[in-house]
């Protein structure tokens, strides 16, 4: 089991910045609906209905470095 870390840090009611390990990110919203920065992973959006236990996140903006490397190895080079 490895060693883990992570520090959530309230900056103002709905702000938080977490800092862990390998990266460090900032959340906005609350608890049903939000948007995330992270350094490792990009941008994510997320929304639940209360009292349901449904949920859904989606990854928006630019891609990370591994879907960018898999794009680039998937195109074709046409000559």
């Amino acid at each position: 089991m490895g060693l883990r870390f992570r520090k959530t840090i309230k900056i103002a009611p709905g702000v938080k910045l977490n800092i862990g390990k390998e990266s460090a990110g900032i959340s906005i919203g609350g608890k049903f609906a939000g948007i995330s920065f992270n350094s490792k992973s990009g941008a994510r959006v997320r929304v639940s209905a209360p009292g349901t236990g449904l949920s859904y996140s989606t990854k928006i903006g630019s891609t990370s470095k591994n879907d960018k490397k898999k794009k680039n190895s998937d195109k074709k080079v046409s000559s």
